[in-house]
């Protein structure tokens, strides 16, 4: 069950209420919901909402060529990193370690939102994502979320749209 956190609602976490001002200012509507157990994994995530797995775009951070990428992805299905790196023009594709990924945007592993982040991040989008419409992301902490269509989150992270799994 979810509790929706309407706008001047301060019962959200500190760093859901800097995504949610982000989402805000991007012209896009949603609703972050926080909710009771954690959403840190796509299936934990999709058992809590009852959707698909393949409906959450889980948000991995990877170093490309030694610089910061977010890859917004499809919980369905794990990244190819030689996919990814052909995609992002990389020569070298690796995962971030957790202290980076929570330098860089100043939000822990498994609550990582497509924004909200010190500074914007280069992002690439799963196209498998298009195949639903809704797509839930990670709002913050691995306690929040929020609803979004595939088309709020290109414009929302102004992100690449490729193919970074075979499936």
């Amino acid at each position: 069950m979810t509790t929706e956190q309407q706008d001047g609602d301060a019962k959200l976490p500190a760093r859901s209420l800097i995504v949610r001002r982000h989402v805000t200012e991007a012209g896009v509507a949603t609703a972050v919901r926080e909710l009771p157990d954690s959403t840190r994994t796509a299936a934990e995530a999709a058992s809590a909402l009852e959707c698909e797995v393949g409906a959450i775009a889980s948000s991995l951070v990877f170093l490309a060529d030694g610089e910061p990428l977010l890859v917004m992805t499809s919980g369905r299905h794990r990244v190819d990193t030689d996919m990814l790196a052909k995609a992002a023009g990389a020569e070298a594709v690796s995962m971030a370690p957790a202290k980076q990924v929570r330098a860089v945007t100043g939000q822990a592993i498994g609550g990582v939102a497509p924004v909200g982040h010190p500074a914007p991040l280069r992002t690439l989008v799963d196209e498998a994502l298009r195949a639903y419409g809704t797509v839930w992301a990670a709002a913050g902490t691995p306690h929040t979320v929020m609803p979004l269509t595939f088309d709020d989150l290109v414009t929302l992270t102004r992100g690449q749209v490729c193919r970074v799994a075979a499936d």
